[in-house]
């Protein structure tokens, strides 16, 4: 007996489900002849244990296997990762790629006109591999009963307040300047080296806010020794389902992420990026590097290159209006 329509389709999609996730990547992806020939190297601008290295070691073993060459993490440390930029940026052997943060793939021309390469012309997107929103923390202690009526001091308190982020020109700064115009606060801005320090200075009261990666600011909030606000995406997040969000709090029209993507050179051939773009989708969304990615602190997006295309040319605009606004510019 033949079967019916409905019966077939049922079938089909239960056969796709049992697929193992090597084929279903494989079947994704565009055939590239002769492509990979050597190993591929994943470029990351930070030192080893760094979030973008945990992210590019999570990506490198799958991929491997997906291409049937090695991927070897290469870390160019400095300058905000713009020196591994560059580097990406400017390799002509067909087989590096970066692994890389939003400063350097939208605003380093902007922060730093010295920087060697322009993001937007000189990288090609390949997928937006996982975001996080940030988390605005200030000390235990910190006024207010509710995030209304801490916001409501915040504002009373003027220039009196500051706010602490890991350096100039950082997403954090970059943010907090975009928060400080969407609810009128007026906190003056104290740089350090890193966001240990800046914990250290809320817990120790130096400073009375923050922007923070969400379960760095969590797990210091259940111990007892700082205060989350809440985390500047437009809703919840999953990563910390208990902090509400700051449109919860009356912040309008505020929606600041961090994020971690895989970008080539812009001379890479167009089959090779098509290529790459569907199996690091497919390799992120899969659901061992999910969770990994999600132990690190990361919500996965896997996005295709359009997708990247994209954020990058939102968060250009928006990080890019407060930058000029404000005149930052990198120390």
């Amino acid at each position: 007996m033949t079967p019916s329509p409905l019966r077939r389709a049922a079938l089909a999609l239960a056969l796709a489900a049992a697929c193992s996730p090597a084929l279903a990547q494989s079947s994704a992806a565009p055939v590239t002849p002769g492509w990979p020939s050597k190993p591929v190297k994943l470029v990351v601008g930070f030192p080893g244990g760094s979030s973008p290295d945990l992210v590019a070691r999570t990506l490198a073993e799958p991929l491997a296997k997906a291409l049937g060459q090695p991927v070897i993490v290469d870390n160019k440390v400095g300058a905000g990762g713009n020196i591994a930029a560059d580097a990406v940026a400017k390799a002509t052997d067909g087989h590096t790629l970066g692994v890389m943060i939003n400063g350097n793939l939208t605003i380093a021309k902007l922060i730093n006109p010295r920087v060697n390469y322009d993001p937007l012309k000189d990288l090609a997107p390949i997928s937006l591999i996982a975001t996080a929103p940030l988390a605005l923390a200030a000390p235990v202690n910190a006024p207010g009963a509710t995030a209304q009526e801490f916001f409501a001091a915040a504002r009373a308190s003027g220039d009196r307040w500051s706010y602490g982020t890991p350096g100039v020109g950082t997403v954090a700064h970059i943010g907090m300047e975009l928060l400080k115009g969407k609810a009128a606060l007026h906190p003056v801005h104290v740089p350090y080296a890193g966001n240990p320090q800046v914990i250290n200075a809320i817990i120790g009261g130096q400073i009375q806010l923050a922007l923070l990666p969400p379960a760095m600011a969590a797990a210091q909030a259940r111990a007892g020794k700082l205060r989350v606000i809440g985390i500047t995406s437009s809703g919840r997040s999953t990563l910390v389902p208990e902090v509400p969000s700051l449109a919860e709090a009356g912040v309008k029209d505020f929606n600041l992420e961090i994020w971690n993507a895989v970008a080539a050179p812009r001379s890479l051939p167009p089959p090779v990026v098509a290529r790459l773009s569907a199996l690091f989708s497919d390799i992120a969304r899969s659901p061992d590097v999910r969770a990994k990615l999600f132990q690190q602190g990361w919500q996965v997006t896997g996005t295709a290159a359009e997708g990247l295309a994209q954020r990058i040319q939102t968060d250009a605009r928006v990080l890019g209006a407060v930058i000029k606004s404000q005149g930052i510019k990198a120390e």
